[in-house]
């Protein structure tokens, strides 16, 4: 990583690609588990495993999960109607983290961003086949 992305942004990296990952994954394991949709489930699979950088062990040095000042949930986190509403939780969820890493590596790094640009744009194709279909 070069000086463009300053150790005060690796948390925000970190933060957003373990976001991204869980959001996916939940989505996967219902589609997969609940579903037996083998289609989807590993199109999301595939989209999982892209979500990684080469700088794993730089990124959890600035791992700072006790002093997150924000760790709490809230209301609304706690409060899920249906599995429909924790998919679509969990969709923007990672949508969201996919933005965030996309436009931070917009700093120093074209071709991570451009894979989390990827990475969002499917999630938005697979939410409307999985929330449509």
């Amino acid at each position: 990583m070069t000086n463009n992305l300053t150790p005060d942004l690796f948390r925000v990296v970190d933060a957003n690609l373990n976001r991204l990952k869980e959001g996916i994954r939940v989505v996967e394991d219902i589609l997969r588990y609940r579903d037996n949709n083998k289609e989807l489930s590993s199109k999301l699979k595939e989209l999982r495993h892209l979500c990684q950088v080469k700088e794993t062990k730089e990124l959890l040095k600035y791992r700072d999960t006790n002093n997150d000042v924000l760790r709490s949930s809230i209301k609304s986190e706690l409060n899920r109607s249906g599995v429909e509403n924790i998919i679509i939780a969990n969709f923007k969820r990672a949508q969201e983290s996919s933005r965030v890493l996309e436009e931070l590596y917009k700093l120093n790094n074209i071709e991570y961003s451009e894979n989390f640009k990827y990475i969002r744009y499917e999630l938005y194709n697979l939410e409307k086949k999985v929330l449509l279909d």
